[in-house]
């Protein structure tokens, strides 16, 4: 018998996996670029996990739109 979990559980996971790999990706990758100030900050990176996790659409939006800045 399915319980409200289930569905509850799969959408954390379908918003999650995504979230992680983009968060992961914008911490290794991007942030020094799009953030001068993060150059050799190390310590604060794992604080931004969550919002990163949470916010991913936003970040690979705001991420390729500073990218395509750059590059003009």
């Amino acid at each position: 018998m399915s319980s409200l979990a289930d569905p509850v559980q799969f959408f954390l996971i379908l918003w999650g996996a995504p979230g992680v790999i983009v968060a992961v990706a914008f911490l290794a990758f991007g942030i020094d670029r799009i953030d001068s100030a993060a150059t050799g900050a190390y310590a604060f990176r794992p604080l931004l996990l969550p919002g990163l996790i949470i916010l991913w659409p936003l970040v690979v939006w705001r991420w390729a739109v500073l990218a395509k800045n750059q590059g003009e």
